[in-house]
């Protein structure tokens, strides 16, 4: 259904107004894995946190090629949207770098606690992994569907 895609902007805004995805990657025995994370999407680059010990980092550093799956449920966008990103992930655990995007997560993710989220968030072990997407082969927009999508009307 090419005329329910979401295109450039719309995914913009989606990656940017949603604040959790699901981090797509490989397991450590070839399956196919993904777990919920916390996101922000900032000049054009996803930034997820975890503790570096964790499955999803040990399969970025050990595979770079990663996937997140992203949709509007949670947000107040209208319509149902949904975008799948393919990416290449890069691990950073230095300090530098935990103290420019800590923040700014923390700031997007908890604007009214955002302090308390970044004290929790500033730990020993943690790591940043950046995706930088490589395409977006799956999209949807419900808006571009009589309907919505789901035989109502539109309004």
């Amino acid at each position: 259904m090419e005329q329910a895609r979401l295109e450039g902007d719309l995914i913009t805004e989606l990656a940017t107004t949603a604040r959790e995805c699901t981090f797509v990657f490989t397991a450590e025995d070839g399956w196919p894995a993904g777990v919920t994370m916390s996101h922000l999407y900032d000049d054009g680059v996803f930034w997820l946190t975890s503790v570096g010990t964790r499955a999803q980092v040990r399969a970025a550093r050990r595979d770079p090629r990663v996937g997140l799956v992203i949709s509007s449920l949670g947000t107040d966008l209208d319509g149902r949207r949904m975008v799948r990103v393919k990416g290449h992930a890069t691990v950073h655990d230095d300090a530098e770098t935990r103290a420019r995007m800590l923040p700014r997560m923390s700031e997007h993710l908890a604007p009214a606690g955002a302090q308390r989220l970044h004290t929790l968030l500033d730990s020993p072990g943690r790591v940043l992994i950046r995706v930088e997407p490589v395409s977006f082969p799956q999209t949807h927009d419900s808006r571009r569907i009589a309907g919505d999508g789901r035989g109502g009307t539109r309004g």
